[in-house]
C-alpha cells in the first residue's frame, strides 16, 4: 500500500505470500523507502527462490501502472524495458505474456498519440521484443486499415479564407517583438496559386490514403485520379530548391542533435496551406502516402476481396505515376536521390513481408527433422570366392572374357599403368624437327603449308610445351596476334637448344659454302663470342645485380617509355621489373640479343663490374 497509493486484492494476496522480514526489506516507509527498481529486483529474486507464484510480479506492476501518473509510469517501464530478457525466460514467459499484453494495451489506451509519441513507441517496441516474429497475434493479418484516422479540414466553401487580400499596415513607431518576423525576415509570397479548390481536393486525397479500398470504386477512382493529377501538377511545377529549404532551419536541428518537434497528425489550416506546399518534410509525407497506397493496390492481398481488382488503365496510370513521384522525391532536397533510394528498399522489404504473411506466417525458426524410425545399422555384404579368386595366382572376373582377360595381365595394375610402354609423349626433338625445318627460309616453304599454322597441331604443341620446354612458362612483353606467330617464336628458341636435330640448316655451318651466304646460321669459328645468346640464368643473375637501377640500363637498351610503364604495372618488384626489361629486349632484338651487345649496353650504362662478370661467364 505504500508503495502504490492503494490497497487491492491482488496486491495484498502478493504481500501476504512474503514473510514478514522481507516486507519490512522491500516495504519501508516513504522517507526511507527504497526505489520501485529496488523493490521489484526483490521481487523477482523471491520469485526465483519459489517464495511467491510466477503470476505476482506482473499483478504488481500492473496495479502499480494504473495508479501512478504517466509522468512516473514513464519511469516504472523502463525498469520493465531492461529486464526484457527476464521476461522471455522459460520461468516468466508462460506466466506472464498474457499480464504484459494487457499492462501494454492499458497504458496505450492512456496516452496520447500525438504528445506521448515517444512513449507510445516504446511500449510498441518493447512488445516487439517481447514476443516472436511470428507471433500472430501481434500481426495485422487480414490488412485492416485504421477508419478512425479521420483528417478534419474546412469544406464550406463560403467559410474558406482563401482569396481574399488582407492587407495589415504596421503602425509608426511600432517595435518588433521578439519572435516576430521584420520586414526583412518575412516569408516571400507563394507562387503557387492556392484557392478553396486546390486546398479541398487536397486534403480529400487523405481518405482514400485512410481506405483505399474506395479506389476500386468506379466513380470514386475518378475522383481520385483527378484529384491526384491536379496535386502532382502543382508538385512538379512549383519545385522546391536549397534556398527554399530553410537552411537555417536545417542548421539549427543538426545542432540540436537532431531533435526536433514531431506532428503525428496533419495541420489542415487555410492560413498554413502555403507554407506546407514549400516544406520538403510535407511533400516527402504526400508522395510517400502515394507509393504505400501504391503498393497495396498492386499487391496480392490474401484477404482482398475478389472485386478488388485494377483494370489495365488503373495499372498503366499508376505505373506511370509511381515513376513521376519517385522522380519528384529525388528533387526534393536535401539528400533526395538518398531519401528516394531508401524508400525504395523499404517497400520492397515490405513486399516480401506481405509475401510472409499471405504464406500464413510460418516460423522463420526451422527444426530439423527427427526420424521416429531407427535406422538399422547397415552391414557389408561380403564378395563371393569366385569373383575374388583363391591364390597367389588368382584371376579376377569382370563379367566378360575381354574386360577379365585385360584386367588380370598384371597382378599389380597401377604399376602397369606407370611403365615405359605407356609412355606415348613425344620429345621435343621429335615432334618440333619438321617445324624446325620448315621454319628455315632456305627451304623455302610458304607460310600457309608451315604445319605450325595447323591448329591441331598447334593445340598438341602447347601442351608438349608446357610439359616438356622450360620457354612456356617466361614471362615477355611480346604480344603475338595468333597461335602460329607464337609457335614460330618458340621454334626458334628450339632450334638453338637441340644439338641433335638432324637438319643441316641448323648446325653451325662448318662444312657448308657460304659463298652465295644463304646458309640459316653464321660460321661460328670467326667469332665464337659475337653470337653468343644470353641465357635466362644470366638475365637472372643481372636482373638481381640491377636492382633499382634498372632504368638506368633502359634508356641505353633503347627502351620506349610506353614499354617502361608497362613493365612497371606488370610488377611491384624491382627485381622481376629488371628481368621483364631484359626479357622485352631480347624479345625485341631476337637473334641480335647477343651477349656483345648487353655487355655494351652495360659499360655504356655504368655497370662495368656487371658486364666483366658477364663477359667471363
Amino acid at each position: 500500500q505504500a508503495l502504490v497509493g492503494k490497497t487491492s486484492k491482488p496486491l495484498i494476496h502478493a504481500f501476504n505470500q512474503f514473510p514478514g522480514n522481507l516486507l519490512e526489506q522491500v516495504f519501508l516507509p516513504r522517507t526511507k523507502c527504497k526505489t520501485c527498481d529496488q523493490a521489484f529486483a526483490v521481487l523477482l529474486n523471491s520469485l526465483r527462490v519459489g517464495i511467491c507464484s510466477a503470476t505476482t510480479p506482473f499483478l504488481l506492476l500492473g496495479d502499480v501502472l494504473d495508479c501512478l501518473p504517466l509522468d512516473q509510469c514513464d519511469k516504472i517501464f523502463s525498469f520493465v524495458e531492461e529486464n526484457v530478457s527476464t521476461w522471455k525466460s522459460n520461468s516468466f514467459y508462460t506466466a506472464g505474456k498474457n499480464y504484459l499484453l494487457r499492462m501494454c494495451n492499458d497504458l496505450l489506451r492512456r496516452l496520447s498519440k500525438s504528445q506521448n509519441t515517444v512513449f507510445c513507441g516504446r511500449i510498441q517496441l518493447f512488445l516487439a521484443r517481447l514476443f516472436p516474429l511470428s507471433e500472430k497475434s501481434g500481426l495485422n493479418l487480414q490488412s485492416q486499415f485504421n477508419l478512425e484516422n479521420i483528417t478534419v479540414f474546412n469544406k464550406n466553401e463560403q467559410e474558406s479564407t482563401l482569396g481574399q487580400k488582407h492587407t495589415e499596415e504596421k503602425e509608426d513607431g511600432m517595435e518588433v517583438e521578439e519572435g516576430e518576423m521584420g520586414e526583412d525576415e518575412a516569408p516571400a509570397p507563394c507562387s503557387i496559386p492556392i484557392d478553396y479548390n486546390l486546398y479541398r481536393k487536397f486534403w480529400t486525397l487523405q481518405d482514400y490514403f485512410r481506405n483505399p479500398v474506395q479506389c476500386y470504386d468506379k466513380f470514386c477512382w475518378m475522383t481520385f485520379l483527378k484529384f491526384s493529377d491536379e496535386t502532382l501538377a502543382v508538385f512538379k511545377s512549383y519545385k522546391l530548391d536549397d534556398m527554399q529549404a530553410s537552411k537555417r532551419k536545417l542548421e539549427e536541428m543538426r545542432a540540436s542533435g537532431g531533435e526536433h518537434v514531431y506532428f503525428a497528425k496533419f495541420l489542415t489550416s487555410e492560413k498554413l496551406m502555403d507554407l506546407q506546399l514549400s516544406d520538403s518534410n510535407f511533400r516527402r509525407h504526400i508522395l510517400l502516402q502515394y507509393l504505400i497506397l501504391f503498393q497495396y493496390l498492386k499487391g496480392q492481398v490474401k484477404f482482398k476481396s475478389s472485386n478488388c481488382v485494377l483494370n489495365d488503365d488503373q495499372t498503366t496510370w499508376i505505373e506511370e505515376t509511381t515513376k513521376l513521384v519517385y522522380q519528384l522525391l529525388r528533387e526534393i532536397p536535401p539528400d533526395g536521390d538518398q531519401f528516394a533510394t531508401m524508400v525504395e528498399h523499404i517497400l520492397n522489404t515490405e513486399e516480401s513481408w506481405n509475401s510472409w504473411k499471405n504464406e500464413g506466417c510460418s516460423s522463420f525458426v526451422k527444426e530439423r527433422p527427427v526420424d521416429d524410425k531407427p535406422k538399422r545399422p547397415t552391414r557389408k555384404r561380403q564378395a563371393p570366392e569366385d569373383f575374388l579368386g583363391k591364390g597367389p595366382d588368382r584371376k579376377i572376373f569382370m563379367g566378360n572374357d575381354e574386360l577379365t582377360r585385360l584386367w588380370n595381365l598384371n597382378q599389380d595394375n597401377m604399376e602397369a599403368c606407370k611403365s615405359d610402354s605407356r609412355e606415348f609423349m613425344p620429345s621435343l626433338d621429335e615432334f618440333f624437327a619438321e617445324a624446325i625445318e620448315q621454319a628455315d627460309p632456305a627451304n623455302m616453304v610458304e607460310e600457309e603449308y608451315k604445319v605450325v599454322r595447323n591448329p591441331n597441331y598447334g593445340w598438341r604443341a602447347l601442351r608438349l610445351l608446357s610439359r616438356r620446354s622450360p620457354h612456356f612458362f617466361q614471362p615477355t612483353n611480346q604480344k603475338f596476334k595468333s597461335l602460329a606467330d607464337y609457335l614460330d617464336s618458340m621454334v626458334s628458341k628450339l632450334a638453338k637448344e637441340l644439338p641433335d636435330i638432324p637438319s643441316e640448316e641448323i648446325k653451325t655451318g662448318e662444312d657448308d659454302d657460304d659463298d652465295n651466304g644463304d646458309n640459316l646460321l653464321k660460321d661460328s669459328n670467326d667469332s665464337e663470342f659475337e653470337y653468343k645468346m644470353v641465357t635466362n640464368q644470366q638475365m637472372d643473375d643481372i636482373a638481381a645485380k640491377l636492382g633499382t637501377q634498372w632504368k638506368m640500363l633502359a634508356s641505353h637498351l633503347e627502351m620506349k617509355a610506353a614499354e617502361l610503364r608497362e613493365i612497371e604495372t606488370d610488377s611491384e618488384d624491382v627485381d622481376m621489373q629488371a628481368k621483364l626489361l631484359l626479357v622485352a629486349w631480347q624479345d625485341r632484338e631476337g637473334s641480335q640479343a647477343t651477349v656483345e651487345s648487353l655487355v655494351t649496353a652495360l659499360n655504356a650504362a655504368g655497370f662495368s663490374q656487371i658486364a666483366d662478370n658477364l663477359n667471363e661467364a
